[in-house]
Order: structure tokens, then sequence, then C-alpha cells
């Protein structure tokens, strides 16, 4: 068991991107769904599905990538944490690497990227960028 889920999973993403994996699979959460709907709505990874392992649920993920190999994410970092939640009006929601990442952000309507949040109206708990 994992004290932060979202950090786990941004986490096992970096390290299956930096070996050169094509899929990973994760613990299955409806939060960890939102988060990986949101970065294929995005075009950060090609596709996700929920499966049964060994009676457990987990979250198969497929990794997208371009040219020789080359990752689409680039980096990712975790906003709210457990011992420091990170909530921002819909004002103050900045904008990651000049337009060229996302924050995901958590607000009352549900899981989206800044820029709809933006759109909505809405501002939440920031939970991670990615670029």
């Amino acid at each position: 068991m994992t004290t932060d889920p979202i950090a786990d999973l941004l986490t096992r993403i970096q390290n299956a991107l930096g070996r050169g994996h094509e899929t990973l699979t994760v613990p299955a959460s409806r939060l960890k769904a939102e988060i990986l709907r949101v970065l294929k709505a995005e075009g950060f990874i090609t596709s996700y599905e929920r499966q049964e392992v060994d009676g457990h649920p987990v979250l198969k993920v497929q990794l997208r990538y371009v040219g020789e190999g080359q990752p689409v994410i680039t980096g990712m970092r975790r906003i709210s944490k457990p011992g420091k939640r990170v909530y921002v009006g819909r004002r103050n929601l900045t904008h990651v690497m000049s337009g060229m990442g996302l924050s995901i952000v958590s607000t009352s309507r549900g899981v989206m990227t800044d820029q709809e949040s933006r759109r909505a109206g809405l501002g939440g708990e920031v939970l991670c960028q990615v670029w």
C-alpha cells in the first residue's frame, strides 16, 4: 500500500518511459483512471484499459513514443501532495512550459486539464503537471 497513489502512478510511468517499455500496469483506482483519461485525450499516452490480474483490478497503460523511441512525455511533477494540498482558483492556474505542457486539475465537475478548467470557470486541486 502506498501513501500517495498518484505519485506512484507518475513514478511508474516515468520509470517505464526511461526503460523504453511499451506498456505498464498499475493498481487501479477511479482517480488514476481519470488521470489516464486526460493523458490519453491530450495525446501523451496511446491507450489504457482496466483488467483483472490475479483477482485484483489493474490499469494497463500503452505508452506513446515518437521517432526513434523518444517518449512523448518528457517530464512529470506531482504538485498537490498528501502532506500539502494545493488548491487554486481559475485565475491562478499557471501555464506549464509556456503552454507546451498541462496541469491536471481535480474540480467539482471531475478531473480535467488546466485549459478546460479555465474555460469552465472552475478552480480546484492541482494534481500534477505533465510536459
